[in-house]
């Protein structure tokens, strides 16, 4: 791993990594790791104590492990869960993650979790109570907490901010760090009919520790990050203009269904080797049909009117 340091945060540049995924485990007890570093979802993870630990135990001492939730719902105006974080903290101080992240989204209300990253009203109200959120995360952790942008599927009439401002105002106000999901960037403004390219470029780049990687799934109207396709060339150039804007952070491949083998994972992966040096792969986004992707489609495109 490369020893250096983070402009801003103090964080060192892991390199290229993928997510720490159980269809992995018997390969990797068996074979050398072969990225810099992985990444586990939090919560699969938390209180699980079989073989998923043991595994996590060996992988954690010859790799950086960085820690990414999906249930810390910083967005909600339920008050937070202090049960979910001081399970967070247990984990953490176990694993020593180089950093741990989150999402700027809510996950539920009246103590219900809905289990998906739901978007954020961005108002002047909304980021206030954002901004309190975190500074309470950060000193119960007593380290930086990393935000990414999600990926939505509809916006707030009453949204007055663009997603961009919001996220630099939250990261000066609270000093956190961004995880810039670039394939994120480009489904949403599929969805919603903005620039992809402006959004990356009025991020603070200095506050991007992590770039997010994934393939997406065109069906029709609408993109859908499904986590389950080869990065398309689209956002193979998002990704080589913000390395180019933050002066390099650490890449990490997100893949969550439809798993390859893992040799096929860090090939993947290595593509942004190329990406860098302007060789982008000759990659389509995969196109689906609406009930291959969304349960209930009905619903789902009810919520896209705009």
């Amino acid at each position: 791993m490369q020893n250096i340091q983070h402009k801003r945060l103090g964080l060192p540049l892991l390199g290229l990594g993928v997510g720490l995924r159980n269809q992995h485990f018997s390969y990797l007890m068996r074979h050398e790791a072969q990225v810099d570093w992985f990444e586990i979802i939090s919560e699969n993870f938390m209180d699980n104590f079989g073989y998923a630990r043991h595994v996590l135990e060996r992988i954690a001492a010859i790799r950086p492990i960085v820690m990414h939730g999906v249930s810390m719902s910083i967005g909600s105006t339920d008050p937070l869960d202090w049960h979910y974080l001081k399970r967070l903290k247990a984990l953490a101080e176990f694993v020593q993650p180089v950093w741990i992240s989150d999402h700027l989204c809510w996950t539920g209300v009246a103590h219900v979790n809905t289990h998906d990253l739901l978007p954020m009203p961005l108002t002047e109200e909304s980021l206030r109570h954002v901004i309190g959120r975190v500074c309470e995360v950060q000193d119960f952790l007593q380290r930086p907490l990393i935000l990414e942008n999600p990926s939505t599927y509809l916006e707030f009439k009453e949204s007055t901010i663009t997603e961009w401002d919001f996220l630099s105002e939250l990261v000066r106000e609270t000093g956190c760090g961004l995880l810039l999901d670039v394939n994120n960037v480009y489904v949403s403004s599929y969805n919603h009919g903005y620039d992809p390219e402006h959004y990356i470029r009025n991020l603070p780049s200095s506050s991007i520790v992590q770039i997010h990687l994934a393939g997406p799934t065109d069906c029709g109207g609408y993109m859908v990050d499904t986590h389950d396709q080869p990065v398309p060339t689209r956002v193979w150039h998002l990704y080589k203009l913000a390395q180019e804007l933050t002066g390099g952070v650490a890449t990490l491949l997100e893949w969550d269904a439809n798993i390859p083998d893992f040799p096929d994972l860090v090939a993947e992966l290595r593509k942004a080797e190329d990406a860098l040096k302007g060789i982008f792969p000759d990659a389509a986004i995969h196109k689906s049909g609406e009930a291959d992707v969304v349960s209930n489609p009905v619903d789902f495109q009810l919520s896209l009117k705009r």
